[in-house]
């Protein structure tokens, strides 16, 4: 299913907040990385957030 920008928006947003609030991370980090909104970008492009986006008809 391809998201469209605002969903996109809010399920990165809603995993940077999970992050910030001391969520334990899903991938490796390669450096010391503490922004949590960049790491919320690594984990969605590598598609592994554990968030579903549900459409109502």
């Amino acid at each position: 299913m391809e998201l469209t920008r605002f969903e996109k928006a809010r399920v990165i947003s809603a995993r940077a907040l999970q992050l910030a609030s001391g969520a334990p991370l899903i991938i490796e980090l390669p450096e010391k990385l503490i922004n949590p909104v960049k790491i919320a970008y690594m984990e969605f492009d590598k598609g592994v957030i554990p968030l579903a986006v549900i459409r109502e008809k």
